[in-house]
C-alpha cells in the first residue's frame, strides 16, 4: 500500500492519500471526463487499507463543486469508508464547506444519512 498525491487541475481535485498516517484528503473541483477512472485509484487504495492498514483513518473532503458522475463516485468512496468502519476501524470524516454554501453542506448531509455515517461538518471562509 503506497502513498500517492494527485495535483489538482481545473476539472480534478487535489488528492492526497497517506496510508501510513491514515489520511485521505480530496479538495477542489471534481468534474473529470471519466469520474470512474479518476476515483478508481482512491477506491482501490481504500480496499488495501481495509485489509492491511492501521486502526484509525481520517478522510477530509472539501469541494467547491462536483458534477453528477463525481457524486456517484464519492458515494462509492463513502461506501468503502463505511465498510472499513464496519470492520472495526475508527473512521473520522470531515466535510468542509464554504460559509453560505448550503448546497454543499446538504450534499454532505445526504451522504451521511444515506450511509449512516457520522460526518463532522466544518464551515470555512473560502477555498
Amino acid at each position: 500500500m503506497e502513498k500517492f498525491f494527485i495535483e489538482p487541475t481545473r476539472v480534478t481535485p487535489l488528492v492526497n492519500f497517506d496510508p501510513d498516517q491514515g489520511v485521505l484528503e480530496i479538495k477542489g473541483r471534481s468534474s473529470p471526463e471519466n469520474s470512474i477512472l479518476f476515483y478508481q485509484k482512491i477506491i482501490d487504495s481504500l480496499d488495501e487499507f481495509a485489509e492491511s492498514g492501521g486502526d484509525e483513518f481520517t478522510a477530509n473532503f472539501s469541494f467547491e463543486y462536483f458534477n453528477t458522475s463525481s457524486s456517484k463516485c464519492l458515494f462509492d468512496v463513502f461506501k468503502k469508508l463505511s465498510k472499513i468502519s464496519d470492520e472495526g476501524k475508527e473512521i473520522k470524516i470531515n466535510w468542509y464547506y464554504e460559509e453560505d454554501d448550503e448546497d454543499m453542506m446538504e450534499a454532505g448531509e445526504d451522504y451521511a444519512d444515506l450511509l449512516d455515517l457520522d460526518f463532522n461538518f466544518l464551515e470555512i471562509e473560502e477555498f
